[in-house]
C-alpha cells in the first residue's frame, strides 16, 4: 500500500469524480489522476527552474495524448503506434492551454509542460474534461507559481435540460455542447456549439456549468491545502519604473501619433521607429534611465514602449472611449463581400473587414471525399470540414509555410463549428463539402472572417444552407474595481493590449460557435452577458452587408460541378447490380462517366458532372436490377447471332431475343444479312414470359435494312459469341 497516495471524491452533475495523487508520476513536479466512470486520465505538470538566456515569452507546452489500449482497440495504420498528435488531440491541448496560461505569473518564462494521457476509456466518462480538471490538479499540488484553482465540465442541452458532462452517446441528443473553465469567482474560458440557440440560452447553459464548476475548483483549492507543495520562489522581470517613467515623459507625444494611425503596417512601423529611439536614448545614457546592469537596453526599451502603448490605449478607451483610428466601441469596420471570384473551384468568395480579408473555396463532390477520423471513441467519417490557412505573408512576415499549426487547426474547428449547423441533412444533400479558407491579410479576427467568406462560398457552390453564417470578434477592457468597455471587431493591437478575446458566430436568431478567452483572473456574468449581446448586434450588421451580395444559394451549380442524383433498391438486389465482381456496376460507370455509390440500406447515388448522363445511368442501373416493361424502348447491342434471331445486351446483365420474325418486314433467310455482334439497333419490349425472359422487336421501332455484301455479321451457329438463351429475370 502506497502511504502517500490520496483520493478525493466529488459528484459532479451526478457522475463521481475521483482525483488520486501520491502514486504515480511522482518525480513530476505535480501529477494526478482524474477519473470518472471507466475513464482514467493521468495529468502531469513539470517546469524548469532556470529560463533559457534570452526568453521573452511564456514557453508553455500543454499536450493531450489518447492511448488506443485505453479503450482496448488496436491503432489503425501500418505502424500500429501512438505518434504526432491528431487534429483532436492538438484541439484537446489548447482547450486546456487556454484557462491555465492566464494563471501564471506576468513574466514566468520557465519551459513549462503539462501532459494529459488517457490511459482507460468508457463513454460514460469525458476524458477531454478529465484533463482539464486534472492539469488543475496537478499544478496546484505542485511547486509551480500557478496563481488560482480552476476547473472544466461540459455542458449539454437534451430534451430541454441542461446536462453536466453527458456520455458520449447522448451528445447526438444534444442542441448545444459547450466547455466552459472557471474558477470560483469567475469565468475563464469558453468554447462550444450550438444549433442556432438564442444568446440567452447559451448564456444560461454556460452559468449552468460555471455553478458546478464552483464546487469541483472548491474542491481542488482543498486538495491544494491538504497535499500541495510550497509554491517555488519568483520574482517577476518588469520593467523598471525609473525607466517606464523616462520613456513615458519623452516619447509620450510619439506613441500617441503611433495609436492614431489606422493603417496596421504604417502603425507598426511607427512602433517600431519608437521602439528604435528608445532604445538609442537608453543605450546613450543607461544610468539615466535606470537601466538595470547588464541588461540588454533594445529588449528593455522595446518592453517599455509597449507598456507604454497598453497605458495610453487602456486609458483612451476607459476615459475616453476612442479606439486606435478613432473608431466608435460597437462599430465593425467597413465590410466588402464578392462571391465567384475563382473560375474552376465550385464556389468562391472573398470577404474583407478593415484589414482583415479571407479568400474561402467550397468543393463539393461523393464519398470519396469523407474525412475518416479514427478516435479511441470509435471510427467515423465526416462529409463536411473545413480547412484554415495562415500564410506568413498574410501578416507582412517574410518567412516559408512550415506546416499547419495548432493554432491554425484552433480556428478553423471554430470556422467548422459554427458553419456545419446550418447544412442540409445528407437525405436531402448527399454530397461531401470541403471549405477552404485562406487568410490573405490579417488585423483582427481571421477565424470569424472565415466563418463569413466560408458561408457565402458555400451558398456560392449551391448548398442549400438554413441561413446565411457571420461571426465577430469582441474584445475588452478592464480595470480593478470592475470599470470595463466592449469592443465589437477588434483589431490584433486591441487583442495584444487587451483583456479578452470573445468570438461568436451564428446566423440571425442564433448562436452556432462561441469560443472566449481572457488574459485576467476571470469574468463576472454581468460582462459576459453584455459581450454576447453586443456580439449579436455587430453580427448582424455584418450579416446585412453579406445579404447584399448573395442570399441564398445558386439555384443551378456551375459548369463543371458534379451532381448525385439518389434512388432506392431493394437490399437483396444490390448484388444484381454491382455483379459479379463488379462488372455491372463498373460497366455502367465507364459508359455514362460517372461514380456510382452503394450505400448498406439500398441507397444507391449517382455522381456525375452531365444531368442527362446521371439520368441514363440511373434509368440503365434500374433496369438492371427491375426488370424492363413491357412497350420500353431500348437502343440493346447485339451480342450473338443465332439461325433464329439475335440476342441482345439491354444493359450488362439483361439480355432478350429479337426474333427473326421481329428483324424486319418481310421474310429472313439470314440473319447476319441484317445484324452483326456488336451492333446497336433500336429495339422494343414486346413479351415477358413466365421465366422472365425477354421478347424484343426491332421491327416495331424501324424494320432493319438489309446489310451490303450479304453475310457478314458471324455464323448462324453462334461462333461469334452464341448464348444458348436469354438470362431470366
Amino acid at each position: 500500500m502506497n502511504e502517500n497516495k490520496r483520493t478525493f471524491t466529488h459528484d459532479y452533475g451526478g457522475k463521481t469524480v475521483t482525483i488520486e495523487t501520491g502514486r504515480l508520476a511522482k518525480q513530476a513536479d505535480g501529477a494526478a489522476l482524474v477519473s470518472s466512470g471507466g475513464t482514467q486520465v493521468l495529468v502531469t505538470a513539470c517546469s524548469a527552474r532556470v529560463a533559457k538566456e534570452g526568453q521573452d515569452f511564456f514557453p508553455l507546452l500543454v499536450e493531450y495524448t489518447e492511448k488506443f489500449y485505453s479503450a482496448g482497440k488496436f491503432l489503425g495504420g501500418f505502424l500500429k503506434r501512438e505518434g504526432r498528435p491528431s487534429i483532436q488531440e492538438a484541439l484537446n491541448a489548447r482547450l486546456i492551454d487556454r484557462p491555465i496560461r492566464p494563471l501564471f505569473p506576468e513574466g514566468y518564462m520557465f519551459e513549462t509542460v503539462v501532459s494529459c494521457t488517457v490511459m482507460s476509456y468508457a463513454e460514460d466518462g469525458d476524458p477531454e474534461v478529465l484533463a482539464g480538471i486534472g492539469a488543475s490538479a496537478a499544478l496546484s499540488v505542485s511547486d509551480i507559481p500557478f496563481r488560482d484553482v480552476i476547473a472544466t465540465c461540459k455542458v449539454g442541452r437534451i430534451g430541454g435540460r441542461l446536462v453536466i458532462n453527458p456520455d458520449y452517446s447522448q451528445w447526438q441528443e444534444s442542441d448545444l455542447q459547450i466547455a466552459v473553465a472557471g474558477s470560483e469567482k469567475a469565468i475563464l474560458m469558453v468554447e462550444g456549439e450550438a444549433s442556432v440557440v438564442p444568446e440567452e440560452e447559451v448564456l444560461e447553459a454556460i452559468f449552468h456549468a460555471h455553478e458546478h464548476i464552483k464546487g469541483l475548483a472548491a474542491l481542488i483549492g482543498d486538495i491544494k491545502r491538504q497535499v500541495g507543495r510550497e509554491k517555488r520562489e519568483f520574482r517577476g522581470s518588469s520593467v523598471g519604473e525609473g525607466l517606464a517613467a523616462k520613456l513615458e515623459g519623452a516619447f509620450a507625444g510619439r506613441a500617441r501619433e503611433c495609436l492614431d494611425v489606422e493603417d496596421k503596417m504604417e502603425r507598426q512601423r511607427a512602433v517600431g521607429a519608437l521602439e528604435d529611439a528608445a532604445r538609442d536614448a537608453v543605450a546613450g545614457d543607461p544610468d539615466g534611465h535606470g537601466l538595470a546592469p547588464g541588461a540588454d537596453a533594445g529588449k528593455e526599451a522595446a518592453k517599455a514602449v509597449d507598456k507604454l502603448l497598453f497605458k495610453m490605449m487602456r486609458g483612451d478607451i476607459l476615459d475616453k472611449g476612442k479606439r486606435i483610428g478613432g473608431r466608435g466601441l460597437d462599430e465593425v469596420r467597413p465590410v466588402e463581400t464578392e462571391v465567384n471570384v475563382l473560375k474552376s473551384p465550385h464556389g468562391s468568395a472573398l470577404f474583407t473587414r478593415g484589414e482583415t480579408q479571407v479568400l474561402a473555396t467550397a468543393t463539393i463532390g461523393g464519398s470519396s471525399g469523407d474525412q475518416m477520423v479514427d478516435r479511441i471513441v470509435g471510427q467515423s467519417y465526416n462529409k463536411f470540414y473545413l480547412h484554415y490557412n495562415f500564410p506568413p505573408y498574410s501578416v507582412g512576415e517574410a518567412r516559408g509555410v512550415r506546416g499547419v499549426g495548432r493554432r491554425e487547426h484552433g480556428h478553423g474547428n471554430l470556422a467548422e463549428r459554427a458553419l456545419k449547423k446550418v447544412l442540409p441533412d445528407v437525405e436531402r444533400f448527399a454530397y461531401t463539402i470541403r471549405v477552404v479558407c485562406e487568410v490573405l491579410e490579417s488585423n483582427g479576427s481571421s477565424s470569424m472572417g472565415s466563418v463569413c467568406a466560408g458561408s457565402m462560398a458555400l451558398m456560392d457552390a449551391g448548398v442549400p444552407l438554413a441561413a446565411p453564417v457571420a461571426g465577430v470578434a469582441m474584445g475588452l477592457v478592464m480595470e480593478e474595481g470592475g470599470r470595463h468597455r466592449i469592443l465589437t471587431d477588434i483589431l490584433g493591437d486591441e487583442d495584444h493590449l487587451g483583456d479578452m478575446d470573445f468570438k461568436v458566430a451564428g446566423p440571425r436568431d442564433g448562436v452556432t460557435a462561441i469560443q472566449m478567452d481572457i488574459k485576467t483572473a476571470g469574468l463576472s456574468r454581468e460582462v459576459v452577458r453584455e459581450a454576447m449581446m453586443q456580439a449579436r448586434k455587430g453580427r448582424l450588421h455584418i450579416l446585412d452587408k453579406m445579404a447584399g451580395t448573395i442570399e441564398r444559394e445558386r439555384r443551378e451549380f456551375k459548369e463543371g460541378v458534379p451532381r448525385i442524383e439518389s434512388f432506392k433498391i431493394d437490399q437483396d438486389k444490390i448484388g444484381s447490380l454491382i455483379g459479379p465482381g463488379g462488372k455491372h456496376i463498373k460497366a455502367l460507370q465507364e459508359k455514362h462517366q460517372t461514380t456510382i455509390e452503394v450505400l448498406e440500406d439500398g441507397t444507391i447515388r449517382v455522381l456525375g458532372t452531365d444531368k442527362e448522363a446521371i439520368a441514363k445511368c440511373i434509368e440503365m442501373a434500374q433496369l438492371q436490377v427491375n426488370g424492363p416493361a413491357i412497350g420500353s424502348e431500348y437502343q440493346a447491342k447485339v451480342v450473338s447471332i443465332k439461325e433464329y434471331g439475335a440476342f441482345v445486351d439491354i444493359v450488362d446483365g439483361v439480355s432478350g431475343l429479337v426474333h427473326v420474325s421481329e428483324i424486319t418486314n418481310g421474310r429472313v433467310h439470314d440473319v447476319n444479312d441484317y445484324m452483326a455482334v456488336g451492333d446497336v439497333v433500336a429495339v422494343k419490349v414486346v413479351e415477358i414470359d413466365r421465366m422472365g425472359r425477354l421478347k424484343l422487336s426491332a421491327k416495331q421501332i424501324r424494320p432493319l435494312p438489309r446489310k451490303e455484301g450479304g453475310d457478314k455479321g458471324g455464323a448462324a451457329d453462334g461462333r461469334a459469341g452464341g448464348r444458348p438463351e436469354a438470362r431470366a429475370l
